[in-house]
């Protein structure tokens, strides 16, 4: 780990920043606690407490090993007798570096967090690296089947309507993805939601629809827009009934979940999941 100065002066709060997506731990940025402690007589070998800092982070994504996105909620542990806390914004510009890097396995991903992360605490940090729909965060489920299991390969991070494939079969169905993400047009920053999809028509190829809805991951545009664009792709298909609903993660205490429709459907009951 860098050696980084015992003021913010230099620290990445308050100022532009590019939101890469290849991994370096060198985007965190260490900060002495001895300095707050001291106006507050306290010394770091004598400390008056015991406790920790836990941090819930609610983008965190990286990419298999065959260039598939995988995401998770991670809830950190930081002792609060660590000679150092890790500042905010780097702690998020670090998990940002993962979303385009593949690892091997979540395992390797975790090992990696607790290496990166006790470095610049200077003491061990606990991670554990939580599904969306954990029972343990306690989440409100999006209805229908989820696509994320399917097992595939992915090269191209697009949006690409010619993924969209349908068959013969005239089916109802509601399926749904955690895996959308885009880009803010304005400041570059990352978007992260889940979709849902209902639709009665011919049977959508469900590995065309997951690659078509992965391809927006590097795409830059309003969350509104980009669910009019998945819309619009969609009605190509010939969908007797369409409806198209993105819950996006909260930013800046903002949440936004819009909803596209054909007439006389209506989206589910108002839902909290675990990323809001």
């Amino acid at each position: 780990m860098a050696h980084r100065p015992d003021t913010l002066e230099h620290a990445p709060l308050g100022r532009d920043s590019a939101y890469p997506e290849q991994y370096d731990a060198g985007l965190l940025y260490p900060i002495p606690r001895a300095a707050n402690r001291a106006p507050l007589g306290i010394e770091d070998n004598n400390l008056p407490f015991v406790g920790e800092d836990e941090w819930h982070a609610f983008e965190v994504s990286w990419l298999n090993s065959r260039g598939k996105p995988i995401v998770a909620v991670a809830r950190f542990r930081l002792p609060a007798d660590s000679p150092n806390l890790i500042e905010s914004k780097s702690w998020k510009l670090y998990l940002n570096s993962l979303n385009q890097t593949r690892f091997e396995s979540q395992e390797a991903v975790q090992s990696t967090l607790v290496r990166d992360l006790a470095a610049a605490a200077g003491a061990a940090v606990s991670v554990a690296l939580l599904g969306v729909d954990d029972s343990e965060l306690n989440p409100q489920r999006l209805p229908g089947e989820c696509l994320d299991d399917l097992d595939i390969d992915i090269s191209d991070y697009t949006p690409s309507a010619a993924h969209l494939v349908v068959g013969e079969e005239i089916v109802e169905e509601t399926l749904y993805s955690h895996l959308l993400k885009s880009n803010c047009p304005v400041t570059g920053q990352p978007d992260w939601g889940s979709v849902l999809i209902r639709y009665k028509g011919p049977k959508i190829d469900r590995e065309g629809l997951l690659r078509y809805l992965i391809g927006y991951r590097q795409h830059q545009d309003f969350h509104e827009h980009c669910v009019e664009h998945i819309f619009t792709d969609l009605m190509q298909l010939k969908p007797e009934k369409l409806l198209v609903l993105a819950r996006y993660v909260r930013r800046g205490g903002l949440d936004i979940s819009p909803w596209r429709a054909t007439p006389g459907l209506t989206p589910p009951s108002p839902l909290r999941l675990a990323r809001q």
